[in-house]
């Protein structure tokens, strides 16, 4: 039971916290979703590093990694979000904005899953 109030928790915070994020910086620019982008790239460099920290031994228990990993993470990281904007890129016939979008989105998250990796190290 405790493990779900975790989750719980975590997610309701992430879920919170990527809506104020979404809804202060989705309409910056036209057909690029910077709140989205935000959340997702953020999601992955803490990923990172609270996977890497788990794996440097007890620097994190079990319940911390469960509330921020799948509770905090899974909620504030929106892939539905994601594919809904592009398939709005991609019906409206904008090709180059769903391709730069979905291209960048992908390759900063990698690289930031792997920052917050080598972030980890520096523990």
């Amino acid at each position: 039971m405790k493990q779900f109030l975790l989750v719980f928790i975590g997610g309701g915070f992430g879920s919170f916290l990527r809506f104020i994020i979404g809804k202060t910086f989705n309409d910056y620019f036209h057909n690029f979703y910077l709140g989205t982008f935000l959340v997702n790239i953020i999601g992955c460099l803490i990923i990172g590093f609270i996977l890497g920290t788990s794996m440097k031994g007890n620097l994190l228990s079990k319940d911390q990694i469960l509330i921020l990993s799948t509770g905090f993470c899974g909620g504030f990281t929106t892939f539905s979000a994601f594919t809904l904007e592009n398939h709005g890129l991609l019906e409206s016939g904008q090709l180059l904005h769903f391709s730069f979008y979905t291209l960048s989105s992908i390759t900063v998250g990698v690289l930031a899953v792997v920052l917050g990796l080598w972030l980890s190290r520096l523990i």
